[in-house]
Order: C-alpha cells, then structure tokens, then sequence
C-alpha cells in the first residue's frame, strides 16, 4: 500500500467543452495504465451518449501511479465530472471526495458561467485550486486575456495558473509535478474505526451493486462485514479495488483511499449516495456529512406505452436512479395512459438523458408528458399547496398562485448585447446588474420565471450568440403570477396527459402552437377530427383535422341532381354516427411534438 503522504486525490471541473475529458485522457495515456492500443478519445466517457453528444454525464475516478521529480511513486486518484449545469450535483458529489481540484479555463473562450460556480462549489469543500489554461495549442489562444481573467473575475492568482495543451500532450509534465507539489495529501487515521463516504454506484447484472467510496478513516479488507449508517443494513465484503480504467482488485482500501466495494447487495433501494459505510466488528460513532439533499425543478410524468410493461419501467427507474442520485420520482396515473411514475429532474437536458437511457440501457419504450416547473396555489379558506402537475390543478376559485423564480447569470461578448437583452424581455425578465469584465465582455444579471426558461432558451441563447454567450442560473425565490390551466380536448374529450400549466397572458398562443403541432400528428379518419385547446369551459384555439371521404358521386352519370343529393346525405348520416362511436388513436409522436419547441421562422 502506497503510504498516504504520497496519495493525491483531485477533480477536473470547468465549463461545457473546455476540455475536462480530453485532459483526462492525456493524464491516463502518461500513466500507461492501459495500452496505446485500448486508448481512444474521451475514454472515461463509457455510455454511447456521452459519446454522441460529445458531453460528460456522469463523473468517473481513475487511480493513475506517478513517478515524480522527488524520486518517490505517488498515487494519483482524479474524478473527471460534467460541465453542464443539469448536472452540478454530479460536479458536487464528486469533489466531496477530493483535497484538490484544477479548474481549467479555455484559452480562446475564458472565463464563463459555470467556471465561476465550479469555483464555488470547490471553495465550500474548502478545496485548493490550482487553475489550468487549456488549447493553449490553437492560434486564436489569447493567454494574457485569460490570466487577467482569472485574477479579475475568480480572484485566484494568475501566477500560479499551468498551461497545458489537453489535444497535444503540452505542459502535461509540469501540471503532474503541479499536482504533487500544490495539491494536500489526504487526512485520517487508518487505525481508527471505518468511515467511508458513498460518493457513487451503479448496478451491474452479475454482482449487485457497485458501492464508489472514499474512505476518510480506517480500513476495509476483503471478508469484512460492513455496515450502512442510514439503516443498518450489514453485508459480507467480497471484493475490493481500485478504478484503472477496469476494476483492479487491491483487497484492501484505507485512509485516504478512493475505489470500489463488490459485498452482494442485491436490493437497490438499500443503497443511498452520502451514506457512510462502517465495519460492524468496530464501528464509528458517527456518521460523516453527506450531500445537501438535491431539489428537482422540472416535473414530467413518464408511462409505458404498453400498460403491461409498468413493472420492468419501474425496476429500470430503480436501478437508474443508483446510478442518478439527482432523480426524483413517485407513482402517478392518468386516464389516457395507464400507470406511470411523476419525475423530478434538475433541467430538460436531464430529463432528455434520461429518457435516451430509459430506452437504451433498458430497452423501455415510454412517454413523457409535457414539462412543468413547481407552483404554489392559494384557495380561499386552505392553506398554500404545491402543484406540479396540471391533473392536480384545483377546479375551484383560487386566490393567488406564485411561480418559482431563478436569477440568471449570462456572460456574453458585447456585439451580441441587443439581441440577449431582447431575449430576455421576451421571456418575462428584469435585468438586476450589468458589468462589462473587460472590453469585450459583459456579464448580465436577470430576475425571470424559471418556466419561461424551461423550454427553448438555452437553445435561443446559443444561436444568437452564435454559441459564445453562457448561461448559469440559481432558483430564488416564488413570486405571485396568474396561473391557469390549458386543457386540449380531442372530439370534445379532454386529453390528461397533454394538459398544461401556463401563464394568463402566454396561454393562447401556447394552446394555439399544440393544436397547430397536434394537427401535424394525427392520421386522417373518416370523420372530422375537431382539436382544441380550452380554459375551463372557454374554447381559445381550434385545429381541424378534415376527413376522409369516398367519392360517392364517382357511378352518378348526369340523371336529376335529387339522385346525388341522396347519396350525399346517406354519407353524411354515416359519418355522424362513425364520430359517436368513433376514437381518435393518439401515436407516440403526437406526445413529442407537444414537446418540443418549434424554430423561430
């Protein structure tokens, strides 16, 4: 076992595409953990959708050996996390279990959103931070620019910042010294009685789930019986390692240390991230902080397609949510669809991933219903309640209903100001605070309802910045707003799963945009198909979708028009009596256009 002085445990964080994963790979390929054969790019990213979409969802650990300048081997453990903003639990999750954090920077586009907030999140868990200018390689790098940053806008000392090239292998050497040199070595006592913090897991066919620790104190070894603090629960250790790409059994793990624990737990339930994990032989006194408990801001129910499948949906829902500590979910049923489940995620772009996983790594086919942020509603005479989802939308008289609220931080070069600002007015915000960093950029501050940025925003934001400007934001407070409820009736029958929450003013060109898109999904019958969006008993949009007719008329040849009269009316009869009976089949497709946002012409 490497003693713990020479043990460096560290995280890479920074904003989306500055280059944490390729920085990783650098790292990996300088260990020569694995061979040059087995090395492709972004090789921590495992799930065929990071690939895909080029980004990281889930943070991974990696133990890498270094041999440094002083002539002794240090073990180097370093979790690569996300950079997105849906995903700053996992970023969180992931530096409780470090001493030290490189915050890289790009070198051609500095600092932005979610560097200042990766910043803070590191300072909370009092980490030290060594900055990392990174694509120092490409010609539009402009390095001077970006050292004022940092001292500027994170007030962190730009003297101290390494330059590295994550693409070309440049400054990789220095930047492990930098490591060694800068970064603590853990704290704990490995004689004392066992504390390790669960900082991930995952669940894998053959052998249960997979508990991530990081052990603060004490030590684990093979055969011993552990016990969770939250219930009690106790389990036989059967294997224990560390991460090299693959799982590398080490048998024992002690302070200081970060790796896995294979101990046969089978029910997934069991199982919490932040839990601490003791000994049963000696256990702890107490148990050790755990993660502040995450609050979902976007709601969305999910249902099977086919009713039957609800109990394969909800053992994937469990062995997803291992895996996805920031999902939220609770049983919920609709009329149109059957039983499903209500979700919380923490943004569209979680719920987007989530649904991908659903159907790839579980084979479910599912529906998600429209996506709606938590309001809170007064009735005369009650207390306040919450309300996420339209179906709980009280029919009554309300007295006042308050919506959730963010503040906005967008930092974007000043030629696209106008355009920003615009968008923002649009969506209902007030600017708070305006601040030019330096002579290019400009920080903008905003107040706006959280729901208004739900749907095609970040979107909006990145195409008319032309992808420069970013986009970080926090949940404050509820204000009062009027709220109602849109209902979408097919053939006067309302349909549940499509209803939704909106604001009074907005509600008929939103109720006209679903009818207009539902229009587009429904296959022609042979009757009318009336489609309309409604509030209450008040009708506010209409779509028609017309039917389809025989040509009865087609064997008429000439002969008094009495004769096509009558044939005309028999049709006519035929089909009032085929709409009384008749039911308009909704395809899965209709539920997803709702839902996505149409581009601006």
């Amino acid at each position: 076992m490497t003693e713990m002085k020479y043990k460096r445990n560290f995280c890479i964080t920074a904003h989306i595409d500055h280059g944490k994963s390729t920085l990783a790979d650098r790292l990996i390929q300088k260990a020569k953990i694995i061979e040059d054969r087995q090395m492709m790019n972004q090789i921590l990213d495992n799930m065929d959708i990071e690939r895909e979409r080029g980004i990281t969802i889930k943070s991974q650990a990696v133990t890498i050996p270094y041999h440094a300048k002083d002539g002794h081997d240090y073990e180097l453990n370093f979790v690569d996390t996300p950079g997105h903003v849906d995903f700053s639990y996992e970023v969180s999750r992931a530096i409780a279990s470090c001493e030290g954090a490189l915050l890289l920077i790009d070198a051609t586009q500095g600092v932005e959103s979610q560097t200042v907030s990766n910043m803070y999140l590191a300072l909370e868990q009092d980490l030290t931070i060594v900055p990392v200018i990174n694509k120092i390689d490409l010609a539009s790098a402009d390095i001077p620019s970006v050292k004022h940053q940092i001292d500027h806008d994170l007030g962190l000392d730009p003297d101290d910042a390494q330059l590295v090239s994550a693409k070309t292998g440049e400054g990789i050497d220095d930047l492990l010294e930098a490591i060694v040199t800068k970064f603590p070595a853990p704290e704990g006592d490995p004689e004392a009685p066992l504390q390790a913090l669960i900082f991930d897991c995952h669940y894998d066919e053959y052998r249960g789930v997979i508990v991530h620790i990081r052990v603060k104190n004490g030590r684990i070894k093979e055969g011993d019986t552990l016990r969770l603090m939250s219930n009690g629960e106790e389990y036989k250790v059967e294997q224990v390692g560390i991460f090299k790409i693959n799982y590398e059994r080490t048998g024992v793990l002690e302070a200081g240390d970060v790796g896995y624990i294979i101990s046969g737990i089978k029910t997934v339930s069991d199982v919490r991230v932040g839990d601490t994990v003791t000994t049963a032989a000696n256990p702890a006194s107490e148990a050790l902080a755990g993660f502040k408990e995450v609050k979902p801001v976007v709601f969305s129910s999910i249902y099977p397609i086919d009713s039957n499948d609800y109990e394969e949906l909800k053992e994937s829902m469990e062995k997803l949510k291992l895996n996805d500590a920031s999902l939220v979910y609770e049983k919920d049923n609709s009329l149109a669809l059957g039983n499903g489940f209500r979700c919380g995620f923490l943004g569209l772009l979680h719920l987007e991933i989530i649904q991908e996983r659903l159907e790839r790594d579980f084979d479910q086919v599912v529906i998600f219903t429209a996506p709606s942020v938590r309001y809170r509603l007064k009735q005369p005479g009650k207390d306040w309640q919450f309300v996420d989802n339209p179906a709980d939308f009280p029919d009554g008289k309300i007295e006042a209903s308050e919506e959730p609220y963010i503040k906005a931080s967008i930092i974007t070069p000043s030629e696209y100001l106008g355009s920003i600002m615009e968008l923002c007015r649009l969506k209902r915000g007030v600017q708070k605070d305006m601040q030019y960093l330096d002579e290019k950029r400009v920080e903008l501050t905003y107040e706006m309802p959280l729901a208004e940025v739900l749907f095609d925003f970040y979107d909006k934001l990145k195409s008319y910045s032309r992808g420069y400007a970013s986009f970080d934001y926090e949940v404050t407070e509820y204000r009062a707003t009027d709220l109602i409820k849109i209902d979408i009736l097919i053939n006067s029958k309302p349909v549940d799963a499509l209803a939704q929450l909106c604001y009074r003013p907005n509600a008929v060109e939103r109720a006209r945009v679903v009818c207009e898109r539902l229009k587009g999904e429904i296959s022609r019958q042979q009757f009318k198909i009336a489609i309309q969006g409604a509030i209450g008993a008040q009708v506010i949009a209409r779509e028609t979708v017309s039917a389809v007719r025989k040509d009865v008329l087609a064997k008429c040849y000439g002969g008094d028009v009495t004769r096509k009269r009558k044939l005309l009316e028999k049709q006519k009869a035929g089909k009032k009596r085929m709409l009384m009976a008749g039911n308009v089949e909704l395809p899965q497709s209709a539920f997803l256009a709702v839902l996505k946002e149409k581009e601006d012409n």
